[in-house]
């Protein structure tokens, strides 16, 4: 990951511990998750304490989202049927949406973010099935392109307007959002990103995949590698929108991993409103 400067380190360190904290379930189910001799029942108890995590998590569950054969009515299905990885995942993601402000200063529609975010995460979770996964589960590409730009709701919270200022930095002088973050907060939103996944304690492999999602060929990061492809489809669709549209051209790496350049990628991906329509589902919990 790219180093911040000490001053700024502390400046964002203190704008993302005035995120709102996640519920106490979902770091328990992050706990446990992580432990190799954890069991599935500990994770579903943990789940089912939190009435609203259980009800939303049944609601996305049973949703066009997986098209499973048959209702889900319980945690314990849950899990037979999509995993505890995935089960993680979505803990994680329920409760990250939820911190999203309906309503801020610097002019940011987090109905369109959610959008571009989500739909993100989802062709990220595609694009993933082309390749070698390198020992990830498909949930771990969707929670990544989902939280990829979460560093601009640090900004959009802690300091609304400079961030709008940044946005209109950004149209008026023809340069990208990272640039005009760069200048007027110091560093740039993946590094806000990394910062707050680190204070959420999310798994090493999400924090630099969020930190490095603009720098596709700093290290070899299939997960990131995922999200910047995603993301691009996205900016080039106009899917949701996040800030910024500038598009970013697959360099010669990006083009090896997924042997083609994003024309190939998108007629590999096919119709992509059925996963937009999936968004707007999650979105509606």
């Amino acid at each position: 990951m790219t180093p911040v400067d000490n001053e700024v380190q502390e400046k964002i360190q203190r704008m993302v511990e005035a995120m709102p904290a996640f519920p106490r379930s979902v770091h328990r189910v992050l706990e446990l998750a992580s432990d190799m001799n954890c069991a599935p029942k500990d994770i579903v108890e943990t789940i089912e304490h939190d009435p609203v995590m259980t009800a939303k998590m049944l609601k996305l569950v049973n949703s066009a989202f997986y098209s499973l054969p048959r209702k889900i009515t319980s945690m314990k299905h849950a899990v037979i049927y999509i995993g505890i990885n995935t089960v993680k995942n979505l803990a994680l993601s329920i409760a990250t949406v939820g911190m999203l402000p309906a309503h801020n200063k610097a002019d940011f529609d987090m109905s369109d973010f959610l959008l571009h975010s989500l739909v993100t995460g989802g062709i990220a979770r595609k694009l993933s099935t082309f390749i070698n996964r390198e020992g990830f589960d498909a949930t771990d590409f969707f929670v990544a392109g989902l939280l990829h730009d979460f560093g601009k709701v640090v900004f959009v919270r802690a300091m609304p307007e400079t961030f709008l200022q940044a946005k209109q930095m950004m149209e008026e002088e023809g340069i990208s959002l990272i640039e005009a973050e760069q200048r007027l907060f110091g560093a740039n939103h993946s590094q806000a990103g990394a910062i707050l996944g680190q204070q959420w304690k999310f798994p090493e492999a999400l924090v630099h995949a969020i930190a490095e999602h603009h720098q596709p060929d700093i290290t070899s990061n299939v997960l990131r590698d995922c999200v910047f492809a995603a993301n691009q489809i996205c900016k080039l669709k106009q899917i949701g929108h996040a800030g910024n549209t500038q598009v970013e051209t697959f360099s010669t790496a990006m083009i090896q991993r997924f042997n083609g350049d994003i024309e190939h990628l998108l007629d590999n991906l096919g119709d992509l409103q059925p996963m937009i329509d999936e968004a707007e589902t999650f979105a509606s919990l």
